[in-house]
């Protein structure tokens, strides 16, 4: 096993951060958890004395990659605990056996390994008060800067789920929301999916909690998350991640792809490669831009030196002082004319427009609605070939 390796390999895909499942469904904990014996620690794996979670952080920090862990509290086939958290047959001893092992484990998690960027949780937490565990509080204590992907709201840093699995996030896509989690938990042991609901994936523009969205996706199909020998025909072709990365980064999103480990306990060669790939052709299209400007207040104008070839337009709005645009249009002048290239609603972190090939002078954003005065971090134009 080489932990290095899968850094490296996410790093020539473009990542900012990793997420390490360190625990799934089944129980299994690939650190040498005290909760119990169902670890890498009864494994003649390196005598019982490794710690994947541990050289995962360590090559997270090499590669300057922002480190996160799933664990999910949800569900556990080592303690019989299916959704949304609940032993099955339910029994009230069981349960505090359960929820003693989940808070052991959690402090472990975030105590032992630094602070982490991002805690996925998969499917939210059973709150105390319906009979899960106090994982609200510890978060609180020991990792509160933490991006928490379908955390309790408390969460200062909220990240959702965009509600499928294939890297593609609607259109428009809102950074705010009123929901959290794909589940309400309404008692104990039951729940009510809430998937289809409309704002669930795409966000409500006049949401009270700040959560934008994640969209996740294997890089094996269909809906291939674990390794399997001889499946590297599942592979998607690098033009379908590069197109997924349209649909989600390029629609106010993060992409996060599932990356698996191989009987070496390596990203298969077939992988890197492909990760590897895409990483280039991120970086060809748009490490370069044409030009590039930043403004503030409804009309952003960008200008070129010179009639410039352009087929695609990136707007960044200033996040950080929230999502203020609510409408707005992207025009270029094309041989003295205003062109209208795509009204839309949403911007956010980022919006990326694709467009036919046009030789333009300039290029004008103009915010038809807002909440407060349009702060554009970024516009740009790039001619990708």
């Amino acid at each position: 096993m080489d932990t290095d390796q899968w850094l490296r390999t996410a790093k020539a895909a473009g990542a900012a951060y990793a997420v390490l499942v360190a625990k799934h469904c089944s129980g299994f904990s690939l650190w040498p958890t005290e909760a119990h014996d169902y670890s890498v620690k009864s494994t003649p794996w390196r005598d019982g004395q490794g710690d994947i979670v541990g050289d995962f952080i360590s090559s997270c920090h090499r590669y300057g990659i922002r480190p996160g862990l799933y664990y999910s509290t949800s569900a556990n086939g080592y303690f019989q605990v299916d959704n949304p958290g609940v032993v099955k047959p339910y029994d009230v001893k069981a349960q505090e056996r359960y929820n003693e092992a989940v808070m052991q484990q959690i402090t472990e998690l975030w105590t032992n390994y630094g602070e982490l960027f991002e805690i996925w949780f998969d499917g939210g937490t059973l709150p105390p008060e319906q009979g899960g565990p106090d994982v609200r509080s510890r978060l609180l204590e020991l990792q509160p800067q933490a991006v928490c992907f379908q955390g309790p709201k408390e969460m200062s840093s909220l990240i959702r789920w965009i509600g499928n699995e294939d890297g593609v996030a609607p259109n428009p896509c809102w950074s705010t929301t009123d929901i959290i989690s794909n589940t309400i938990h309404t008692e104990l042991g039951a729940e009510e999916e809430v998937g289809e609901c409309p704002q669930y994936g795409a966000g409500n523009p006049n949401g009270s909690v700040w959560a934008p969205g994640e969209a996740d996706m294997p890089n094996r199909k269909p809906n291939q998350w674990f390794w399997m020998e001889g499946e590297d025909q599942l592979l998607y072709p690098v033009e379908e991640l590069v197109e997924c990365y349209y649909n989600s980064v390029g629609s106010n999103t993060n992409l996060l792809i599932g990356m698996v480990i191989d009987n070496r306990g390596l990203v298969p060669d077939a992988d890197v490669e492909q990760f590897t790939a895409f990483g280039q052709e991120i970086t060809r299209r748009f490490d370069t831009s044409q030009e590039v400007t930043s403004g503030e207040g409804e009309v952003v104008e960008l200008i070129f030196p010179s009639p410039t070839e352009i087929n695609h337009i990136v707007m960044m709005e200033q996040i950080a002082e929230g999502e203020r645009i609510r409408s707005y249009r992207l025009e270029a002048l094309v041989n003295g004319q205003w062109k209208l290239i795509v009204q839309g609603q949403s911007v956010g972190h980022k919006r990326i427009v694709r467009m036919e090939t046009v030789e333009a002078t300039s290029v004008r954003l103009t915010v038809d609605e807002a909440v407060a005065m349009p702060l554009i971090r970024k516009l740009a134009a790039f001619h990708v070939l």
